[in-house]
């Protein structure tokens, strides 16, 4: 009889992808052992079954439906067994004959997880583990596909802003009158909740995360790297370079980044310089696009700057001095029409190459110049240097290595929609699409057990297709 095709992910099927996932023990070794002389009673579950709690918010979208699923004794047996096959030679780690509940859980998370220490520990264990899933399914790879000149999608990080709607939709500060009393009370409110301008530019109430991730082909390939919390409004790009600072030198098969126009010339100036990644995003506009425009005015305008001038020698043997012009990112030589008009000739880039510096990285384009000027390469530096300082000249915000216009961005930048993606998922996993918690720390430590949560299903997926035989999947 031909088995019919799997529609789908089941619950049952994630949770069985948490247990096969080793990443999950790693992360409870972040959780310190009580001192014996601290006295007390002992643990009655592990600190991995409080981690798998979090993880389960994602599946079942909310604590209180966790722990009715997992009251359930098939669910409750099977999960112990899946354990015990896990564990065979640490029966002090096996599951007891209970269920776990809410409370059990709501204590390891308030007393241990959400530790300073602890929580930090556990971002790091969980960069760690999820660079090492990437690379077991084949991403990141350092002898991988790809070249500076044409960065492959399987090695490019991708990442965005994403703002979680808090469970009250109070603000601080709010108050409510008393009907009985007469009193204003204070109402409940997200205390790390703020005013955040989202990518359309809709200001959203909220606690917002910068998630970064890499994926495969497959449907469920997504490997999610990171999560970090914004501080404050208009940080969102301080807080994404923090997390690419901790993540490159874990990654030295990834070449660059794919992010939005919240990543400016500033930040493109570290990724090339310090991280030696490759940025991918467009330049901000000189004028943005009306949605609704009634008049041809209402177009883009692309921002475009002088870069130099430059002298070259024509086959003739003669020299001919050209200006070049950075239009969209995009480098290109500009010149008076018969009509007085300045037009853009825009140079293909034939070339990108890195090189190590004593200091850094230094990065280079060649592009190719138009026959009537010889039809030869014209290189250009990509990173700032003292020079550009001196000429207050931002290279970094003007000159994009791969511009919008250049075929390879277009296969790169459409991997941006994944990021959208990412969160439209995460929303899928809220109750009512709100917070499963109040305050930033567990929102951040919800945030890395979704990560593991995802991570164990693409590399549980993965190892289902490649073994021999196919492992079995739940009903």
């Amino acid at each position: 009889m031909t088995r019919p095709t799997k529609v789908g992910v089941g619950s049952l099927d994630r949770l069985e992808a948490l247990v096969a996932n080793d990443a999950l023990f790693e992360l409870a070794v972040a959780v310190p052992a009580t001192p014996p002389e601290h006295g007390g009673r002992p643990r009655m579950y592990p600190p991995y079954a409080w981690v798998l709690f979090d993880a389960l918010l994602s599946v079942y979208g909310s604590a209180r439906r966790a722990e009715a699923e997992l009251a359930h004794p098939m669910v409750w047996g099977h999960l112990r067994g899946l354990i015990r096959r896990k564990l065979p030679d640490q029966p002090e780690l096996w599951l007891p004959a209970q269920p776990m509940r809410r409370h059990h859980y709501s204590y390891g998370r308030t007393e241990w997880l959400t530790r300073p220490d602890v929580l930090a520990e556990l971002r790091h264990i969980q960069q760690a583990t999820a660079i090492r899933t990437a690379q077991a399914i084949g991403l990141l790879d350092p002898v991988g596909p790809g070249s500076w000149t044409h960065p492959h999608l399987s090695r490019m990080l991708y990442a965005d802003g994403k703002v979680v709607t808090p469970l009250f939709r109070a603000k601080p500060g709010d108050t409510k009158l008393d009907r009985e009393t007469g009193e204003l009370r204070p109402v409940r409110a997200e205390a790390d909740a703020g005013l955040h301008v989202e990518g359309t530019g809709e200001m959203v109430w909220g606690t917002k995360f910068v998630i970064v991730a890499v994926r495969t082909t497959d449907i469920h390939g997504r490997v999610i790297l990171d999560a970090d919390w914004v501080p404050n409004p208009g940080g969102e790009a301080a807080t994404a370079m923090g997390s690419f600072a901790q993540l490159a030198p874990q990654c030295p098969g990834a070449q660059g980044v794919i992010y939005d126009t919240a990543l400016r010339g500033v930040h493109h100036q570290t990724l090339l310089r310090d991280l030696g990644w490759l940025p991918v995003n467009k330049v901000t506009a000189a004028k943005a696009r009306v949605k609704r425009p009634r008049r041809k005015g209402g177009e883009r305008t692309e921002k475009s700057i002088h870069i130099e001038d430059r002298v070259i020698t024509l086959p003739d043997g003669s020299s001919h001095t050209i200006s070049l012009f950075a239009r969209g990112g995009a480098l290109g030589i500009a010149g008076l029409t018969d009509t007085g008009e300045m037009a853009f000739t825009e140079l293909p880039r034939v070339r990108t190459h890195r090189h190590t510096g004593k200091v850094g990285y230094r990065w280079y384009n060649d592009y190719r110049l138009p026959d009537h000027l010889g039809g030869g390469t014209l290189s250009m530096r990509l990173h700032g240097n003292e020079e550009d300082k001196k000429r207050r000249f931002n290279r970094t915000e003007n000159v994009r290595p791969i511009p919008p216009t250049d075929p390879d961005f277009k296969a790169l930048y459409r991997r941006r929609n994944d990021a959208e993606s990412i969160n439209r998922a995460l929303d899928d996993t809220l109750w009512l699409r709100r917070a499963h918690s109040i305050g930033h720390e567990r929102q951040l430590l919800n945030q890395l057990t979704h990560a593991l949560m995802v991570n164990s299903l693409a590399l549980h997926r993965h190892a289902q297709r490649t073994s021999d035989p196919p492992l079995t999947q739940a009903a």
